[in-house]
C-alpha cells in the first residue's frame, strides 16, 4: 500500500498544518488540529479496482424511483432485540458503530449476530485485533455455537491492518464484516499508533467506502472513555451510519442497547438483554422485570408505566426522603436525571405543600435501568412525597405524567399504551394527567379506573389518601 500523507487540520477553521501545534495559528483555538488523512485514493475506488467491476465514464444521475427499486432488504441479525434498535436489521452497505465499556458483552453479542447470519445462509468475517482465532472459538464454544451454520459460516481473522482486511473482504465476499475493534485497526502508510485520531478516523473512512463498494455491512466495535463517550475523534460517529451503545453493570445481568444515530430508522427504540450462561438474551416481556415483587409496599415506592420507542414497560420508583447530615442537601438520582430531581423537590415545596428542599433526596429506577422521560416526573414525585409523609402508596395504583413549574399536570403520548400494559399485569388504579380542552380521553381498560387530576397537589392527595 503506498505511503500516504497526513496533515494537521484544525477542526474549526479547517486550516491545515504539517505538524502538531497548539494553538492553531490560524484562529488561535487550542486542541482544535487533528490529524488527518489527505490526498489519498477513496476506500470505495480502491475497492472497485481490486476487483476489476469499476465502470468507465462520467457518473450519470438517476431518478428517485428508480433508486428506490435498487433498495436492498434489511439483513436480521438472528438477535431479536439488536434488530429492534437497529430498525429490523442492518441495511447492506451500511457502518453500525457498537460502543460500549470493556467488558460489557461487545464481543458476545457480536459472535451471536454472526451465528444468526450463518443460520439464515449468509457469511461472516469476523477480524479482531484484539484476540487470537483461538480466543474468539473459545467463546463461541462457551456460546455452543461450535456445531451448526456457525461452525462453517463464521471465518475468522486475527488482524488489525485494514489492507489485510480490505483483501480478505474481497475474496471471502461475505455478508457482514465484524471488526472488533476500530481502536486497534490501523491504516498502511499513516503515522501515529493503533488508537491514535488519524488512525482511528482513517480506519474507520476506509472501510466505510469498502462497505459501499462492495455493499457489505460492517459492524464496527469501539470503546467508550471514562466520560462515556466512544473512544476516538468525534468524526467517527459522523462517518457511520449508525451508532448503538451497549450500556449496563458489569456486576449484574442487565443489558440495554439504545441507538444514539441511527440513518435508516428510529433513535427511540430501546433494546433489553439478559447475560446469561449462553451469552445474551432478550427480554420478550419486561412488564415486571423493574419491579420490586416484595408483598408489603413501604412509603417512598410507585409504579410508572413508561414507554421507550414502541416499547411499554412498567418501571418501579423509588425514593428516600432524608435529614441532610451537613453542608448543602444532597440530590443524587440513580438511573434517572439528578437535575429534574431537584426540580421536582423544588415543585413540590412551593405548589404542593412538600417542604423538602432542605432534606437529602435519593431516587432509584429498580432494576439498574436508564431512562428519561418526562412521563417519570409524576411517579417520582409521588415517591417523594410518600418517603417524606412516611404513607405507602398503594400496590395496585400506577401513575404517570409530566409537571410543570407550576404545579400542573401535563399529558403524555401513547397513555392508552401504558395503560393497557398496567391492566394486562393487574394493576387495578392508574393516576395520570387530566386529558387537554376538547380531547376525549380513550376508553380505561377493564379493570382499571383511571383517576384523571390537573395539579400535582390533586395527584398526592389521591396517591396517599387511597386505602
Amino acid at each position: 500500500m503506498a505511503k500516504s500523507k497526513s496533515v494537521w487540520l484544525c477542526q474549526r477553521c479547517a486550516f491545515e498544518a504539517p505538524a502538531f501545534e497548539n494553538p492553531c495559528r490560524n484562529c488561535n483555538e487550542w486542541n482544535s488540529l487533528v490529524e488527518t488523512i489527505k490526498e489519498r485514493p477513496s476506500a470505495s475506488a480502491r475497492v472497485r479496482a481490486a476487483s476489476s467491476t469499476s465502470t468507465s465514464g462520467p457518473a450519470r444521475p438517476q431518478a428517485l424511483k428508480l433508486a428506490g427499486a435498487d433498495r436492498a432488504p434489511r439483513l436480521p441479525l438472528g438477535v431479536p432485540e439488536l434488530d429492534r434498535v437497529l430498525g429490523g436489521g442492518a441495511v447492506p452497505g451500511s457502518v453500525v458503530l457498537l460502543g460500549g465499556e470493556p467488558g460489557i458483552g461487545k464481543s458476545t453479542l457480536l459472535l451471536q449476530a454472526a451465528a444468526g447470519i450463518a443460520a439464515a445462509g449468509g457469511r461472516v468475517l469476523y477480524a479482531s485485533g484484539e484476540e487470537s482465532a483461538a480466543q474468539i472459538a473459545d467463546r463461541a464454544e462457551r456460546l455452543g455455537l461450535m456445531e451448526g451454520p456457525a461452525a462453517e459460516g463464521v471465518e475468522l481473522l486475527a488482524e488489525s491492518e485494514v489492507g489485510a482486511i480490505s483483501e480478505a473482504l474481497m475474496l471471502a465476499k461475505p455478508t457482514l464484516l465484524i471488526v472488533d475493534s476500530i481502536q486497534t485497526a490501523t491504516l498502511g502508510g499513516l503515522e501515529g499508533p493503533a488508537g491514535s485520531v488519524g488512525q482511528v478516523r482513517g480506519a474507520a473512512d476506509w472501510l466505510a467506502g469498502a462497505a459501499r463498494a462492495t455493499n457489505c455491512a460492517v459492524i464496527l466495535v469501539g470503546h467508550v472513555t471514562k466520560e462515556g463517550s466512544i473512544a476516538g475523534p468525534k468524526t467517527l460517529e459522523h462517518l457511520v451510519d449508525a451508532v448503538v451503545m451497549l450500556d449496563g453493570d458489569r456486576h449484574g445481568t442487565l443489558r440495554t442497547l439504545r441507538a444514539a444515530k441511527n440513518r435508516f430508522g428510529s433513535t427511540d427504540e430501546l433494546g433489553l438483554l439478559e447475560m446469561g450462561e449462553h451469552g445474551l438474551t432478550g427480554i420478550d416481556d419486561p412488564g415486571r422485570a423493574f419491579i420490586d415483587d416484595r408483598e408489603a409496599r413501604a412509603p417512598g415506592a410507585v409504579v410508572a408505566p413508561l414507554l421507550e420507542g414502541s416499547r411499554p414497560m412498567l418501571v418501579e420508583v423509588q425514593a428516600l426522603v432524608a435529614g441532610a447530615a451537613f453542608g448543602a442537601p444532597r440530590r443524587t438520582g440513580r438511573g434517572l436525571d439528578s437535575a429534574r430531581l431537584a426540580l421536582l423537590a423544588a415543585v413540590l415545596g412551593r405548589r404542593a405543600g412538600i417542604a423538602i428542599s432542605d432534606r437529602d433526596i435519593y431516587a432509584n429506577l429498580v432494576g439498574g435501568i436508564v431512562l428519561d422521560e418526562p412521563a417519570l416526573d409524576l411517579p417520582l414525585a409521588l415517591a417523594l412525597a410518600s418517603s417524606q409523609s412516611d404513607r405507602p402508596i398503594s400496590r395496585e395504583t400506577v401513575a404517570v405524567g409530566e409537571v410543570g413549574l407550576l404545579g400542573e399536570l401535563r399529558p403524555v403520548a401513547g397513555l392508552g399504551r401504558r395503560l393497557r400494559e398496567a391492566a394486562r399485569h393487574g394493576f387495578t388504579r392508574a393516576i395520570v394527567p387530566a386529558p387537554r380542552r376538547g380531547v376525549t380521553p380513550e376508553p380505561a381498560p377493564d379493570g382499571l379506573k383511571v383517576i384523571a387530576v390537573a395539579t400535582l397537589r390533586e395527584a398526592i392527595s389521591e396517591a396517599l389518601d387511597a386505602r
